[in-house]
């Protein structure tokens, strides 16, 4: 999701990658609820963080602890930025209240991913 919106904001200006300590798939409601915020990420893919290890960063931005303290040590000057979003993959409740959910984490996502290249004047 938050690469979804990073591309979105940085408007070509950036060149986003995501990845994640662990890989299995892009998650189908993910795809829907973004799709629903007029974000494509259907055609994303669920790499793993060491495909990305020559690549020199400008910024390393990890989104649940769970990545922050399992990420690998990338010898690079990037600057390190980590804010912690409930996951709401792991969302238990009625169909009506995961969907809820995921627009909640959704929202927070965007707002995140706007105020990062806004400050970032990527």
């Amino acid at each position: 999701m938050a690469h979804g919106y990073l591309n979105y904001f940085a408007n070509g200006r950036a060149e986003v990658y995501s990845a994640g300590v662990e890989t299995h798939g892009v998650n189908p409601k993910a795809i829907a609820f973004m799709k629903e915020d007029g974000i494509d990420i259907s055609g994303h893919t669920s790499n793993n963080v060491e495909e990305y290890s020559d690549i020199d960063f400008d910024f390393i931005i990890t989104v649940c602890d769970n990545a922050k303290e399992n990420c690998p040590f990338f010898p690079s000057k990037a600057e390190r930025f980590h804010y912690n979003f409930p996951d709401p993959s792991k969302y238990e409740g009625s169909e009506e209240e995961v969907a809820a959910e995921f627009r909640r984490v959704r929202e927070m996502i965007k707002e995140y991913c706007k105020n990062f290249i806004d400050m970032m004047a990527v």
